[in-house]
């Protein structure tokens, strides 16, 4: 559960307020629902309109920063200066950039057609980063429709990491010993995430229909094999490996560092509950509070909540349907969570650290 300093939201408010129930089980804004009375708000307010305007400056100066970088990264890596490994830091941050124009295309925040948001998801997924677009949307949709809902919900399957106690007491061997010390290990275990998206994209490459794969894995092939060579090519093989680790790195942990603040720690929905729309989008969501920096940094999921209920919104109209989300949910009583970056870290951290207390004390 959110930590006490982060801001809730709990005004009385009216309707169906219990807790783990919604007078609404639909998934969307049907005239009886709590969702239908925001969704026309923001609407009204025209912010579901989309915004190419902000999206192609985004694009064109993410792609022109990018450039200059791995220019940079070949003139001073010819030099063979060790300096180069420096640049491995701007690459990593705006590969995460790269990643959120990724993310927004595959919510169709973009453009008005699937068919262009798949395309420009494509270009900066498989060929800019070597991550597979499809098996990254589905799993991230799938998410999206069961945010934190164990056996739903990809995000808190188990893995290297797992998510509640019960998950927990089944871990054996070295798997136990990850969960037993899981809060520690969590962000050193980040830097590992970049070369983990690129082997699960390629893995997943045998469960798409043919043609999926043929353009998805001709993608992949073609942005590993013109990352190796350019890096072979502008310095030796050793620098190179050391600048390729270093790289992605860097790349996983912003990643990891990005969406770690959303979900985690929240409320986990069980089996059978009948939230709708709304409060399972908004009790499992936090918000982090910060300034146009943190906006940058965060590529915009700092405002998960407003992110979760409309997955379509531009990222730029997000911070605008703020205070009209808080403001629905005030009405309802319905909790509306949202700390500071440290502190977001400080509750992800915490619930994995407790989820992992029945094998400290075996």
């Amino acid at each position: 559960m959110p930590a006490a300093s982060s801001t809730l939201v709990e005004a009385p408010g009216h309707g169906d307020t219990r807790t783990g129930t919604d007078a609404d089980t639909s998934t969307g804004g049907g005239a009886g629902s709590e969702f239908a009375p925001l969704l026309r708000e923001v609407r009204a307010a025209g912010l579901l309109r989309r915004r190419t305007d902000h999206y192609a400056k985004s694009i064109a100066l993410n792609l022109l920063a990018v450039a200059a970088v791995w220019s940079a990264v070949v003139l001073v890596g010819g030099t063979g200066s060790w300096w180069v490994l420096a640049l491995a830091l701007p690459a990593a941050v705006l590969g995460a950039r790269t990643a959120f124009i990724g993310h927004d295309a595959g919510h169709q925040q973009i453009a008005g057609d699937r068919g262009t948001n798949r395309l420009i998801a494509l270009f900066h997924g498989n060929l800019l980063l070597g991550m597979g677009t499809g098996w990254w949307t589905d799993k991230h949709n799938r998410h999206h429709a069961n945010p934190n809902h164990v056996g739903k919900d990809p995000d808190v399957e188990v893995g290297a990491l797992v998510w509640t106690r019960a998950q927990a007491v089944e871990r054996e061997g070295f798997a136990r010993f990850l969960t037993r010390h899981q809060a520690a290990l969590f962000f050193p275990m980040l830097l590992l995430e970049g070369f983990a998206l690129k082997v699960a994209s390629l893995r997943e490459l045998k469960r798409q229909e043919p043609r999926q794969r043929l353009v998805e894995g001709s993608l992949l092939i073609a942005h590993l094999v013109g990352y190796a060579a350019m890096l072979l090519l502008a310095m030796p093989v050793g620098q190179a490996l050391v600048f390729a680790l270093v790289h992605h790195a860097l790349f996983g942990l912003h990643l990891g560092c990005s969406f770690a603040p959303n979900h985690k720690g929240m409320e986990m929905p069980e089996e059978g509950s009948r939230w709708g729309h709304l409060r399972r989008q908004v009790l499992t969501s936090r918000n982090v509070r910060g300034n146009r920096v943190v906006d940058w940094f965060l590529g915009g999921l700092n405002y998960q909540i407003e992110h979760h209920l409309f997955p379509s919104l531009p990222r730029p109209h997000l911070r605008l349907a703020r205070p009209l989300v808080r403001a629905h949910c005030r009405r309802l009583g319905i909790p509306y969570t949202e700390t500071g970056l440290i502190d977001s870290y400080v509750q992800a951290l915490t619930h994995m650290h407790d989820v992992g207390a029945p094998l400290r004390t075996a």
